[in-house]
């Protein structure tokens, strides 16, 4: 790779954070619309964990535990592919493709729940991927299909927009600042809402790059605080939550250059406000380097050691940052409830209205 190329990669890695350069499922399956899986509304959901996790060669690994339950089935396209008892695992093979592929996990008792892998596999994203399939602390579950938080889209491919389409996409906020909007423009799914959040606007902060590992640590850290009290991401956040809490037919995608930073703490706040346990939270989080691992290895391996060092705190997503973000919270608003109502705009009934939109049980 030679120098120019280099100073390219290493700005796209700055715009992670917004920083300046420097050295086949029927159509119904594809997408359900809101309370589409309600039929049984105001039972409780019997399952305690639930997952789906696609494999590269077209199986789907699932995995359960029920509380109080002695049979479980799960159906795919029409079908049961899965049975056993309270707590179980099973691999499913030989399903058609699909833009994803849904299972309905139903017990003997209690509500369903309707899930997909979390991961959304586009050509041109690395972390596209379902916000819901959580279980909170009072035992409801996040629905799938609803909120998606991805990475920049600049690189859809056409079939890509094709694929957000027909999941539902029909409202896209953007994250990023207006020089990374400028240099590399949305795609957005055709007939979508384009909103522009940007969590940084009006910021005089991270004028320069770090020196040092310990440097860029902390420049992660202000910049996660800068997420939750600056005026720029009170207005933005308060701009997502806003708009999903008012979308009641419609799937929302919010996102910025990697998908981790500015589209973590969107993700991180709007798990917290429907009541998700913090170390869930916190695992959804982190797991951004898992998805962008193979292109932050692509760019570190392109760099000295002693440079790749100070780089690496910026790709990364790490505890300590988001930590700061909470920690924020309570130094300026005392509490989450309180940064939703006096920082997002949320107050309790809309809250309430949220989590009856969003939530499963």
């Amino acid at each position: 790779m030679n120098k120019a190329t280099l100073s390219t990669t290493v700005l796209v890695a700055a715009l992670a954070l917004g920083l300046p350069s420097a050295p086949a499922a029927t159509a119904a399956e594809r997408h359900l619309p809101r309370h589409a899986d309600q039929h049984r509304s105001g039972q409780a959901v019997p399952f305690t964990e639930a997952t789906v996790t696609a494999g590269a060669d077209g199986s789907f690994a699932l995995a359960w535990k029920a509380q109080g339950v002695k049979r479980v089935e799960i159906h795919a396209n029409g079908r049961v592919v899965a049975r056993g008892g309270a707590t179980g695992r099973a691999v499913v093979t030989g399903l058609p493709a699909a833009d994803r592929q849904w299972f309905r996990f139903q017990a003997d008792r209690g509500q369903g729940l309707r899930l997909a892998d979390r991961l959304v596999r586009l050509s041109g994203t690395v972390n596209l991927r379902d916000a819901g399939g959580y279980r909170t602390e009072t035992g409801q579950w996040v629905r799938m299909g609803e909120v998606y938080r991805s990475d920049a889209l600049d690189r859809l491919t056409a079939d890509d927009e094709a694929t957000l389409r027909r999941l539902g996409v029909n409202t896209v906020f953007d994250l990023r600042t207006a020089d990374e909007r400028a240099k590399n423009p949305d795609k957005v799914p055709a007939g979508a809402d384009y909103v522009v959040a940007d969590v940084f606007a009006g910021s005089g902060a991270f004028q320069a790059m770090p020196k040092t590992p310990a440097e860029a640590e902390q420049m992660m850290i202000d910049a996660e605080k800068a997420m939750v009290s600056g005026d720029g991401g009170k207005k933005a956040y308060g701009q997502v939550l806003d708009g999903i809490r008012a979308d009641d037919a419609r799937s929302v995608l919010f996102h910025c250059t990697a998908g981790k930073d500015r589209t973590g703490w969107s993700n991180a706040a709007l798990l917290t406000a429907l009541g998700v346990p913090r170390d869930t939270v916190m695992a959804d989080y982190l797991a951004s380097n898992t998805y962008r691992k193979a292109a932050n290895d692509a760019l570190l391996g392109h760099l000295p050691p002693q440079q790749a060092a100070v780089y690496k705190p910026l790709l990364d997503v790490r505890p300590e940052y988001l930590a700061s973000g909470y920690a924020e919270v309570d130094a300026k608003f005392g509490s989450f409830d309180r940064y939703l109502d006096d920082a997002l705009g949320l107050d309790h009934r809309e809250l309430k209205r949220l989590k009856k939109d969003l939530l499963v049980g």
